[in-house]
């Protein structure tokens, strides 16, 4: 069989679309053309088979018996074609895998383990979105959303991953190395901002210390990840989480300041659209995700000083 003396694929489509509607008008509609522009399709597909596919009568055209039989091979032929596109690009869909989660998350407690996903599953072309913004999976081509809010979430399946705390951390080497010595004196030290919370009062009132405005002048940091990077570069002591703290505590670049926190009202979530949670790049993540959290969690109790329980 010779492929090069079919008719163009776009004349087919026309041919197609014309064929089902019996109306140039309306096959043109669909295909977003005019009506001249399906006429001329058509007429030039007749010229290149030799024979005509439709009647003309008047404005109204029908099928030729000719046409009918062609138009019934040509819609086979068409819809075979888009069932094998479908499954290569649902094939290449089911090995991407794409999470949506927080910034300062993505970058201080996913990235430095996502190591361990990727040589487990190689199969899977992950990729992390870093956002702030809360993901519309109506709207966007996501997988998997870390949420970090009071939950719950309508509409998806749900799973709690992280009870969250904060404290009080500075760079070791900050103010000469004199460190506030009792939360009393913390209050009296330069302390980081954050512009979307007043986790610094809950703090103080879990110490014992009332009557402590939260800082009013100074850099307003949105991102905790950049108000973490600001402690470490000795800007000042920054009231933080302790999944994003972690490994700065560990590698001695930051210490924490009494072993007082601040609970979160806001946890990690899991969440994803109900019909995804049983697909295999999904199972794969949220298993992997489970267990890193159960370590992760199984680490910092462990540590009874400075850590606690969460």
């Amino acid at each position: 069989m010779n492929l090069r003396q079919l008719p163009a694929l776009n004349a087919l489509k026309t041919f197609e679309a014309a064929a089902r509607h019996e109306s140039f008008s309306r096959a043109a509609d669909e295909l977003f053309v005019t009506h001249g522009a399906v006429s001329h399709q058509i007429r030039a597909l007749e010229e290149e088979l030799g024979s005509p596919l439709f009647a003309r009568e008047g404005k109204r055209v029908r099928l030729t018996d000719v046409g009918c039989r062609y138009a019934k091979d040509v819609r086979a032929a068409l819809i075979a074609l888009a069932d094998a596109t479908r499954e290569v690009r649902e094939g290449q869909r089911a090995r991407r895998l794409v999470v949506s989660s927080a910034s300062s998350f993505s970058a201080r407690w996913i990235t430095p383990r996502i190591g361990g996903f990727i040589e487990r599953h190689p199969e899977f072309d992950l990729e992390l979105l870093s956002t702030n913004a809360l993901t519309d999976f109506a709207r966007e081509d996501v997988d998997i959303g870390i949420r970090f809010g009071p939950g719950p979430y309508p509409d998806l399946h749900v799973e709690p991953l992280l009870d969250e705390v904060a404290f009080p951390v500075c760079a070791p080497t900050f103010n000469g190395g004199a460190l506030p010595a009792t939360p009393a004196a913390l209050a009296a030290s330069p302390r980081l901002l954050r512009s979307d919370d007043q986790m610094w009062r809950v703090w103080f009132e879990a110490a014992g210390v009332s009557n402590v405005a939260e800082p009013r002048r100074g850099v307003l940091y949105q991102d905790s990840s950049n108000l973490l990077q600001a402690a470490v570069d000795g800007q000042g002591i920054a009231l933080v989480r302790r999944s994003i703290a972690t490994h700065e505590i560990a590698t001695g670049r930051l210490v924490r300041l009494f072993e007082i926190d601040a609970k979160s009202t806001s946890s990690y979530w899991f969440v994803c659209p109900p019909p995804l949670l049983a697909s295999a790049r999904v199972q794969a993540f949220r298993t992997w995700l489970l267990e890193e959290i159960e370590r992760f969690r199984t680490q910092f109790t462990a540590r009874l000083s400075p850590w606690g329980a969460p």
